[in-house]
């Protein structure tokens, strides 16, 4: 897990297939369910787009460990995907 996070965000569709199959390989690696420390953690590795379906599986493992991961609004110029996550989790009744 600890390599995934310090790769940083995903890559944009602009990434090389080497690189995509690269962060997939480090992302299936991880043990499920994380824990919420994990879970925090991964939060940061979203990139700016959903690069070609990885970011599902990230918000995915993201939500195997305690939730809610963000339970506060980030406002309208956060990462698309962690407005994905709160919305998630005010929509399962985990936030009000």
């Amino acid at each position: 897990m600890q390599t995934f996070v310090t790769d940083g965000p995903l890559p944009d569709r602009d990434a090389s297939e080497d690189e995509l199959d690269r962060r997939v390989a480090q992302l299936e690696a991880i043990s499920k369910p994380v824990t919420g420390e994990e879970a925090r953690a991964l939060v940061s590795c979203f990139g700016p787009d959903d690069c070609y379906g990885v970011a599902w599986t990230l918000l995915h493992l993201i939500e195997t460990g305690p939730n809610p991961v963000l339970a506060t609004d980030s406002g309208p110029d956060a990462n698309e995907w962690h407005q994905r996550l709160y919305l998630r989790a005010v929509n399962g009744g985990l936030v009000p």
